[in-house]
């Protein structure tokens, strides 16, 4: 049996997709994507708003925002904002960096959401202390699996 190259890619092609074709990050994973961030650091509850609609008709373009709160001064700001999912392929959403001189800890976007789930906001701050929001969302027609499906 002989191979042409036009097969040859074609089944790289697919073996190159069998690890994504798992369909979302586990509730394990997500925490597992939190433990690689944060490290043996504690994580606190509080000063992250996760903004996010409760129920979402389309997972293509959901708009979330997240707030921390912080007076953003030398002696105290925000370095990093994370944005983690446990119903996604991957559980890394996000991350968004951040200096003294940025004004405000506020970023919005908008992401792609598979199903419906738990998203948890995480912001480093500059004395290496770690704080979380979360926030739940329902999503009725999923994205995320498009190219999947065809």
């Amino acid at each position: 049996m002989s191979t042409n190259r036009r097969t040859f890619i074609a089944a790289i092609g697919t073996v190159s997709l069998i690890p994504w074709l798992k369909t979302h990050a586990t509730v394990s994973e997500a925490s597992e994507a939190i433990q690689k961030i944060v490290g043996n650091k504690p994580l606190q509850d509080g000063r992250v708003t996760l903004d996010i609609s409760p129920l979402v008709e389309n997972g293509n373009l959901v708009p979330i925002s997240v707030l921390v709160d912080s007076p953003m001064t030398q002696a105290d700001h925000v370095k990093a904002v994370h944005v983690i999912s446990e119903g996604n392929p991957l559980p890394s959403v996000v991350s968004f960096y951040f200096g003294a001189r940025a004004g405000r800890a506020v970023v919005s976007t908008r992401i792609r959401l598979l199903t419906s789930q738990r998203l948890w906001a995480i912001a480093e701050m500059n004395d290496g202390s770690f704080w979380q929001g979360h926030a739940n969302t329902l999503v009725t027609l999923a994205a995320c699996t498009e190219d999947i499906l065809i």
